[in-house]
């Protein structure tokens, strides 16, 4: 291999690198969103999402094959049992891929947390961080026995 092939191999790996921490970095983090718009609380309502029945309704878009959205289920499930005022929908993405193009959903988990009012208090993809979920839960749908 000439140095040239070796410089470019060595971009290449490097950039890759760089790339794959990024998006480690960003995956399952909880990112504030600027709100809903209209159209993404139409299409969030058209799925049977009722945000004003809750204190924090969180919508989870999965896949059959997917092992992290069940791990996920499981984990709102949980939290359910101890925040009553926590409402789970999921959404299988593959049979409503309208939704999913028009909320941009490109992977599996996806979460959008709602409050009461239906603002949009934010979004993860993949998996959500269990710590920065517990907190989001926390703060939006009290621990039963709390106010």
């Amino acid at each position: 291999m000439d140095l040239t092939g070796a410089v470019v191999l060595g971009a290449a790996l490097l950039l890759t690198a760089v790339v794959a921490w990024w998006l480690r970095t960003r995956s399952g983090a909880v990112r504030t969103t600027g709100g809903a718009t209209v159209r993404e609380v139409e299409v969030l309502r058209g799925l049977g999402v009722r945000p004003e029945d809750a204190d924090l309704t969180v919508v989870q878009f999965a896949t059959a094959f997917c092992a992290p959205c069940r791990a996920t289920k499981a984990r709102l499930t949980q939290l359910q049992t101890r925040h009553p005022g926590l409402a789970a929908v999921h959404v299988d993405a593959e049979s409503e891929l309208d939704a999913v193009r028009a909320l941009d959903v490109r992977r599996t988990p996806t979460l959008f947390y709602l409050d009461r009012s239906g603002a949009l208090l934010g979004r993860s993809s993949g998996a959500p961080r269990p710590d920065e979920l517990a907190a989001l839960v926390a703060a939006h749908a009290p621990a039963q026995g709390h106010v």
